[in-house]
């Protein structure tokens, strides 16, 4: 189905719903290697009040990736709740962008109706919104998530202690770790990617992590973020696996890429809830996602990046994770050019995923190649925090040594905790307040 709009005496045409959502799209690098950017700003312009005006219930009619050829549009629309869209149905995208920015959307309201609202839905409203748009609706919504930690609620900021080294070495990563659990780094996750994905070490590094929190009495969660059937096969050889982590995409051929299905995907689910290692909830998943990774893999079927972005997020709530972050910076300006191109990315990804009711958390990051710095990053933080992130990473000196790339730093969290009046999660709050953390020492957690 074809769509129109004309400006300024000049006729658009937008061929199909896809391309509609492609050229209505504020500009990034990935659409423009793709090709399906617009052409100008006058065209962005024409398709973004051509979207205004497209009434919700199209994106149930037209699905930008036919039902047929991906499990990924099935899970979208067959997981669709229409009786929680009802009240929402007659409405276009320009007003639905009204009534979120409204009072009557508040948070409650707008976790209730969460299965209401498709992947595209959310992409296209927020193709209309400004950066503050997005982060006073982002900020209404809580999605609180618990395994050993509570994650989520409202006036916290959590984070992911990243203590990765470039061979894997436990005096390197203990070392990190130590940094950041004294500095109130830890209480979303203590998360390793690891250097070499094979069983033997993710036991290893399973075992140093939960070594640790035990002698410590460590109120956190563990994971390596090792493919998930290295996970699973570690979890069947007796591993202490808590939270199981995969990337994700918003694709079929995306999520193959990744050597991963649903079907797969639901095996891990069911896999870490039979364990019960959580101590006051059940949240065992982990995923981390991205824009420009459908168009690296090839599998973004002319979607736009953002679009097939919010995608994943049906993905990932298929599952009700622990924690989603978007790896907003990480695979390079060829698909997010510089800072300004970042942070409209990062405030969209959250945005997207906290409408569609996940947990989300943020990589604020950039490779050295790309045209950002840390003035960009502390501005992307800044908001994100403001809109109620629910976690960020902490990674010693903002600089992963191993994934070569530059992240958010310990301080990074305290500073934001600082100024924007958040605490650490509950029970990890009252870990640091017993004053646990100045009993850590290098070679006790060697030694545990």
């Amino acid at each position: 189905m074809a769509y129109r709009h004309t400006l300024r005496g000049i006729s658009y045409v937008f061929e199909d719903l896809k391309t509609l959502l492609a050229k209505a799209t504020p500009a990034r690098s990935g659409d423009e290697l793709a090709g399906i950017a617009a052409a100008n700003a006058s065209e962005r312009v024409a398709a973004q009040m051509a979207l205004a005006e497209l009434p919700l219930s199209i994106f149930l009619q037209e699905a930008v990736i036919p039902y047929e050829q991906d499990e990924v549009t099935r899970l979208i629309i067959d997981s669709h709740d229409s009786s929680a869209f009802a009240p929402l149905a007659s409405m276009t995208v320009g007003e639905f962008r009204d009534w979120l920015l409204g009072h009557e959307a508040t948070g409650e309201l707008l976790g209730r109706l969460s299965p209401a609202f498709t992947p595209e839905m959310a992409a296209a409203v927020s193709k209309l919104m400004r950066l503050q748009d997005m982060v006073l609706v982002s900020r209404k919504i809580r999605v609180v998530t618990r395994f050993r930690t509570t994650v989520g609620l409202t006036g916290t900021l959590c984070s992911r202690l990243q203590p990765n080294h470039p061979t894997d070495d436990p005096r390197g990563i203990a070392a990190s770790m130590l940094d950041g659990l004294i500095l109130g780094a830890g209480d979303a996750v203590i998360g390793i990617n690891p250097v070499s994905d094979n069983v033997e070490s993710t036991i290893g590094l399973l075992r140093l992590i939960d070594n640790v929190r035990e002698r410590f009495d460590i109120p956190t969660q563990s994971c390596v973020l090792a493919h998930v059937t290295t996970q699973l096969q570690a979890l069947e050889q007796g591993a202490p696996v808590d939270l199981i982590f995969q990337s994700i995409g918003g694709t079929e051929k995306t999520n193959s890429s990744f050597g991963v299905s649903l079907a797969l995907l639901d095996e891990a689910y069911d896999a870490g809830r039979a364990l019960h290692r959580g101590t006051i909830g059940d949240d065992v998943m982990y995923f981390e996602t991205g824009q420009g990774s459908a168009l690296s893999a090839d599998a973004h079927h002319g979607v736009d990046q953002q679009t097939v972005e919010a995608r994943a997020y049906a993905v990932a709530r298929r599952y009700h994770p622990m924690l989603v972050n978007t790896v907003v910076g990480f695979i390079g300006p060829e698909y997010l050019y510089d800072g300004k191109q970042i942070m409209r990315a990062g405030i969209e990804d959250h945005f997207c995923g906290k409408l569609l009711g996940l947990p989300m958390g943020c990589d604020v990051c950039y490779t050295t190649h790309a045209e950002a710095n840390d003035d960009d990053t502390d501005a992307l933080m800044t908001m994100l925090g403001a809109a109620g992130v629910n976690y960020i990473m902490g990674v010693p000196g903002a600089d992963d040594v191993m994934l070569n790339y530059q992240s958010t730093s310990f301080h990074d969290i305290a500073y934001l905790r600082t100024t924007l009046g958040l605490r650490p999660a509950p029970e990890f709050e009252a870990w640091l307040e017993r004053g646990a953390h100045k009993q850590l020492s290098l070679q006790g957690l060697l030694n545990a």
